[in-house]
């Protein structure tokens, strides 16, 4: 099962209102571009903490990190009620337009968790030219499994007739005593407060229009097969939003180096973070050999 994020910044890293041309976006950024720097894109119901842990590995790699949250995730402002923003194109374009304000000529690294690695495919589709190298992480060709269009349907369903705090009392009561709503072990109080306010300043809209994207995204690989930049599949060896042959199956169609991270499901960046920011860094690394 994967673990919980940590709320905690590591030494050095600052967190800051990014101003863009789109608007204002949470950021966590730590280290100095010496080789480039790594935007980090969160997926569905996450945020920029999720990769906290990679942030100092990458930082003593020579990378700069720059982690985001999305228009309506955790501490980025979004529309509560209207779903347009949140269209994938809207998103994609929040994406280059972020990628545009960190660049400091340095090669630039786009990272996608999830959700994130669909919204990075669909900006790296619209413009691929700021980016030095895409990371799919844990992210799939097409729609997510059948078993997750469920959990997410649930979860819209909720939205409509429930407030954001009645749903997570909801997502809790149906949890086993020991599990998060993320289906981590619970690592005490601290971790189930901050899951908490990270979901309470969650939009709802954001949530259901990015849910219904993933029930029904189509199949792009061909188009961003023929797109000329250095391409990453990373994975854990266990996940059942895409399973994976589906990710072995996409890298071979991408012509994409691919990893797997071995005693890590869905999010290896918070299951098994040194061998993710390893493998990352070597992927990294061996681009610019």
């Amino acid at each position: 099962m994967s673990r919980p994020p940590t709320f905690t910044p590591p030494p050095g890293a600052r967190a800051y209102l990014l101003r863009t041309p789109r608007g204002e976006f949470a950021v966590i950024e730590a280290g100095t571009a010496v080789k480039g720097t790594v935007l980090l894109v969160p997926g569905f119901t996450g945020s920029k903490e999720d990769f906290m842990p990679l942030h100092e590995p990458l930082a003593e790699a020579g990378y700069r990190t720059v982690a985001v949250d999305g228009r309506g995730q955790y501490e980025s402002p979004g529309a509560v009620d209207d779903e347009a923003p949140y269209a994938q194109a809207e998103l994609a374009r929040d994406l280059l337009a972020q990628a545009e304000t960190v660049s400091d000529g340095s090669p630039l690294h786009v990272v996608g968790h999830s959700l994130g690695g669909q919204i990075s495919r669909a900006a790296v589709l619209l413009d691929a030219s700021p980016f030095a190298s895409l990371t799919l992480m844990s992210s799939g060709p097409a729609q997510i499994s059948v078993g997750q269009q469920q959990r997410v349907k649930l979860l819209r369903d909720a939205l409509a007739v429930m407030d954001m705090e009645q749903v997570w009392d909801a997502m809790q009561a149906m949890e086993a005593p020991e599990e998060t709503e993320t289906g981590a072990l619970d690592e005490g109080l601290d971790d189930r407060a901050d899951l908490r306010r990270r979901w309470l300043a969650t939009s709802p809209a954001q949530l259901v229009a990015t849910g219904r994207q993933l029930c029904a995204e189509p199949d792009r690989v061909a188009e961003l097969a023929a797109v000329e930049l250095p391409k990453h599949v990373l994975s854990g060896e266990r996940d059942d939003t895409w399973p994976i042959p589906i990710l072995d199956e996409m890298a071979v169609r991408l012509h994409a180096h691919r990893t797997v991270i071995r005693d890590a499901e869905h999010s290896p960046n918070t299951d098994q973070p040194k061998a993710t920011a390893d493998a990352l860094i070597g992927f990294l690394d061996g681009i610019s050999d």
